[in-house]
């Protein structure tokens, strides 16, 4: 019985890993094809990778996501570390409204989140002048604002489960605020900074309706680039393109997943 249990539960998971990641490897796969057609391979070739350096549009679109989404991200996980600061360890009045306001981005159609900063945006250029053009600081808001709601459920879910009477020891011993929190909650809650950061920018990477909103000329992101190429049949470049953002990737949350896991020193006197 126990090993009809495992056998069902190894399939499942098995069938689930095959689900996410043999599209992924097939796409890498025919990155190689030497066909210009995406889905009949005729040889190993790796000239799309050499036109992909050739094509100069594709690749600004790549650098302007990568931009807008460093800053994006950054931006966001600075806003929801310290929303989910005032959240976990304050009693605010109107607490439970502002949670309930910073979900809301979580389950609004993005549709209608980009219509509204676009009005925003509208707006405040028409009052104060700024910003002159849409482009990717207007992008890089909207990703904030949308990524800062997801920073912060994680951030507070990492924070909740921390003993405050650390800080307060701390306090009582005569380190001041800022201290006790670069010196010693932000380590501990660095798992969750660096887990709401890459979620963030992973958000701004793959984000197509925002950018549409709030884009202006010259300023198009990758998501949009292949959504318009692929009107016209998809190139086997974006099969080249998306290849390296995969390795990227998989190198950044290979680094990360080792800063933020590997284990401390262990105390002294403990047996080897």
């Amino acid at each position: 019985m126990t090993g009809g249990r495992s056998r069902f539960l190894f399939t499942m998971l098995a069938f689930g890993y095959a689900f996410l990641y043999v599209p992924i490897a097939t796409l890498i796969v025919y990155s190689f094809n030497e066909s210009r057609l995406v889905t009949v391979w005729s040889g190993f070739s790796t000239k799309w990778y050499g036109a992909l350096l050739e094509n100069e549009a594709l690749l600004d679109a790549a650098g302007t996501s990568l931009l807008v989404g460093v800053i994006s991200a950054t931006a966001a996980t600075v806003l929801g570390t310290l929303a989910a600061m005032a959240l976990a360890r304050r009693r605010l009045p109107g607490r439970m409204l502002f949670t309930a306001m910073l979900a809301t981005p979580l389950v609004l159609p993005e549709v209608i989140l980009g219509l509204a900063l676009l009005l925003l945006v509208v707006s405040v250029q028409a009052l104060t002048g700024w910003p002159a053009e849409r482009g990717i600081a207007t992008i890089a808001i909207a990703h904030a604002t949308l990524a800062m709601a997801y920073v912060t459920v994680v951030v507070r879910s990492r924070l909740i489960g921390l003993d405050p009477a650390i800080g307060e020891a701390a306090m009582d011993l005569g380190a001041r605020p800022a201290t006790v929190f670069f010196r010693i909650t932000l380590p501990m809650i660095a798992p969750g900074v660096i887990a709401g950061w890459l979620l963030a920018f992973t958000l701004s990477l793959d984000d197509l309706v925002l950018a549409s909103f709030l884009s202006g000329p010259g300023a198009g992101t990758l998501p949009m680039a292949i959504f318009s190429s692929v009107r016209m049949g998809v190139s086997p470049q974006i099969n080249a393109l998306a290849t390296v953002i995969v390795v990227l990737v998989t190198v950044v949350v290979l680094v990360a997943g080792r800063l933020v896991f590997q284990p401390g020193p262990r105390p002294r006197g403990d047996a080897p």
